[in-house]
């Protein structure tokens, strides 16, 4: 099943979007928002599933061509926002530019900070920015939804609380993150305003590409209508999504509509080592600071530069069949004009 949230207040409005994203039902007989609909799953989640088979079939009446450009992020708001980093590839060439072991315990203990979720971009809005000089970034990433989880679950038993699976562009602004870390209390002014896909999906969408608690399927990722990097989503996710929920509700419940993150999605070389940009025959970055990274280790010096005000960022992934999954996060870089 797959499901968006047309940009209408400031919870979205709830549809039920066709498997080739081009007609949607609204659904206010069933829930007015994605929120209301999963805090009530188990009931509801089955009468959205019957209007998504008529959608398909063509049965729905009510169904009207979709504009995905009208959509706000899944959920345009939520109570939780926790962003982990499953992909250890990208932790350790940031650590090894700087000279830093990365401590073995990042092999066991997943790393993870709560974001703010008060207010997300709709996947096709502006990212502002204050000035150029914060090192404005992208992170490619991917992302799951929760119903309500209990303190203290498995891993096993996470896996059963993930209802919906969405994309990521976690901005960043790397040029404040070094003074924020110092300060030892972790990320606050560097992590702005996050976007998600326009559509969420159920695991089972994604067929035999979900397994093992993993989305099996690259990341395409183009800056300025130049592919920047295809890196697959699967293999290197070191902590899997139902390990990365367990890992959030270790000492607390999760709510429903809390959204985890997997990190920025990253792949080593062929052959072990820092992974090639697409020109060069590798698949590239899922971010910029990645692609710095590796002019540093590789060359003694990053030239690569951050996001510039004007630059345009496309995420996106696609099915075996060229299909794509989620709609497109597709967004520009702008001076924010204060009101």
């Amino acid at each position: 099943m797959k499901l968006a949230s047309l940009n209408q207040g400031r919870d979205g409005q709830l549809i039920v979007v066709s498997r080739d994203l081009t007609r949607a039902v609204r659904v206010p007989q069933i829930a007015a928002t994605l929120q209301q609909a999963i805090e009530n799953w188990d009931t509801l989640a089955p009468r959205l599933e019957t209007i998504y088979a008529d959608l398909n079939d063509g049965q729905a009446t009510d169904a009207f061509d979709l504009d995905t450009t009208a959509l706000h992020s899944p959920l345009p708001r939520t109570y939780h926002w926790a962003d982990g980093s499953a992909y250890l590839n990208h932790v350790q060439l940031v650590r090894q530019a700087r000279g830093a072991e990365m401590p073995e315990t990042f092999w066991t203990d997943p790393l993870m900070y709560q974001g703010g979720g008060d207010s997300f971009l709709a996947p096709t809005e502006d990212i502002e920015a204050v000035s150029e000089e914060h090192g404005i970034d992208l992170e490619g990433e991917l992302a799951v939804i929760v119903d309500d989880v209990p303190m203290a679950v498995s891993p096993e038993r996470a896996a059963d609380h993930i209802k919906l699976v969405m994309l990521v562009n976690d901005v960043s602004l790397r040029g404040l993150i070094p003074g924020e870390l110092a300060k030892g209390f972790g990320f606050f002014q560097s992590k702005p305003a996050s976007s998600f896909s326009p559509i969420a999906v159920t695991p089972d969408e994604l067929g035999d590409a979900w397994r093992d608690g993993r989305v099996h399927l690259p990341l395409t990722v183009h800056l300025n209508g130049e592919k920047f990097g295809e890196p697959e989503a699967g293999p290197d996710m070191i902590f899997s999504f139902p390990q990365l929920v367990a890992h959030a509700a270790r000492t607390r419940h999760l709510g429903a509509g809390a959204i985890i993150g997997s990190g920025t999605v990253s792949n080593p070389g062929i052959d072990g080592g820092p992974g090639k940009p697409v020109a060069d025959g590798g698949v590239g970055y899922s971010c910029l600071a990645e692609v710095r990274m590796v002019e540093k280790i590789l060359h003694g010096e990053m030239k690569t530069p951050f996001l510039r005000f004007g630059d345009r960022v496309r995420i996106e992934m696609y099915d075996r069949w060229g299909n794509s999954i989620f709609g497109a996060i597709d967004q520009q870089v702008v001076r924010y004009q204060p009101t």
